[in-house]
């Protein structure tokens, strides 16, 4: 089945079966292998993306459901070589350690700071509900999406408006 969709800004007409999941389309289809295959339960968070803004487990979705949507990996938050801030932010935290959880955190968090510029801690940890870390460094994960939010409202302000 052909399907067309928006990949990291990109049209794609994609033929693949409709019944495998957005993750495997990803890896085998499009060789874009940032997202990783966690517990393939939906449960880990490993292999979050973003479909039409709103982070999902890759896993769990059926390529054949996706049909004219806008989906974004890790790769394309980059833009002009220059890292997204939730990446700038993830690196200057020190919130990785193995690295195999970051590209699904990473994505989850940028979700929720497109629906929630300014979370307060609390709403973060609901919001990273889901996303395992076995390294454990979820006070890190934390700050670092504190300071992505900070860098975002400093940049959508001004320089001027810093403290």
């Amino acid at each position: 089945m052909r399907i067309e969709l928006e990949v990291n800004g990109q049209r794609r007409t994609i033929d693949a079966d409709p019944m495998r999941t957005l993750l495997s389309v990803l890896h085998d289809e499009l060789l874009l292998t940032g997202t990783k295959y966690g517990c393939g339960e939906a449960q880990c968070g490993a292999c979050t993306v973003m479909v039409d803004g709103a982070a999902v487990r890759s896993c769990h979705v059926e390529f054949g459901t996706l049909g004219g949507a806008s989906v974004t990996t890790i790769e394309g938050l980059e833009t002009n070589g220059k890292l997204h801030p939730v990446q700038q932010s993830f690196i200057d935290e020190g919130a990785m350690q193995c690295g195999f959880c970051t590209a699904g955190m990473i994505m989850s968090a940028v979700a929720l700071l497109k629906s929630n510029p300014s979370p307060n801690a609390s709403a973060i940890v609901q919001a990273m509900n889901g996303n395992v870390c076995r390294c454990g460094t979820y006070p890190r994960v934390v700050a670092a999406i504190q300071r992505a939010a900070r860098t975002n409202a400093i940049g959508e302000r001004g320089a001027e408006a810093a403290p």
